[in-house]
């Protein structure tokens, strides 16, 4: 492939991945086929690119599938992202690419700086006691709700992802329910403003209490 065709499809391959929660969980090797490898080409044509990618410490890739590391993937599709060479190729662009790219630009902020940078002044490592997450929760709580006026109701979603990629799901989960037991946090039920099921997703959903989807701070 051509340098800036090559680039292009780099920015597209980092774009599903992500789209497909690559930074998350392994994504399969045919999830990623379907959405990247167009009728003209196959996959054998994104060999040296997805070779070059891990080479890069972009992505990391398995027997089974790939995954897209953290921050270096995240800093390099938005890299790609805010190229002025990146397009998209053809004369109709997919649903599915047109509607990640979509989702990128409303998650930018969360997306990439979450991964490494500051959160209030606080270092973005990977988190490993729950004293810690408590800590950082709390600030990203409260930056949530001052800078979008909550109305102390800040959506769970909303502060798993401006965490990231810094603590799993499960900790994330077992720790904000830890917050809760403690009284510092009420997590609510209550509806996702558009309803959208990756949003749902990244709240949390227990045996006991169903849906929560909203954290309110009971001491401040």
């Amino acid at each position: 492939m051509a340098s800036k065709n090559a680039a292009q499809t780099r920015t597209r391959l980092l774009l599903a991945l992500w789209d497909l929660g690559g930074t998350q969980q392994e994504v399969m090797k045919g999830q990623l086929t379907k959405r990247i490898v167009s009728k003209t080409k196959k996959v054998a044509d994104y060999q040296s690119i997805l070779e070059e990618l891990q080479e890069q410490g972009a992505i990391a890739i398995t027997k089974k599938g790939y995954s897209l590391t953290s921050p270096k993937g995240l800093e390099v599709l938005s890299e790609g992202l805010r190229s002025g060479d990146f397009k998209f190729e053809g004369t109709i662009v997919g649903t599915r690419a047109a509607n990640a790219l979509v989702k990128w630009i409303s998650q930018i902020d969360v997306a990439v700086t979450s991964a490494d940078v500051p959160v209030n002044g606080v270092k973005g490592g990977a988190i490993a006691s729950y004293d810690e997450f408590k800590s950082v929760a709390l600030e990203v709580y409260d930056k949530l709700n001052q800078n979008y006026n909550l109305d102390n109701l800040v959506p769970i979603y909303r502060i798993r992802r401006e965490i990231g990629d810094r603590v799993s799901r499960e900790e994330f989960n077992t720790w904000l329910l830890e917050i809760q037991e403690k009284d510092i946090l009420q997590l609510q039920g209550g509806s996702i403003e558009d309803s959208a099921p990756d949003k749902i997703e990244d709240s949390i959903t227990t045996k006991v209490s169903g849906l929560r989807c909203y954290a309110k701070r009971l001491n401040s």
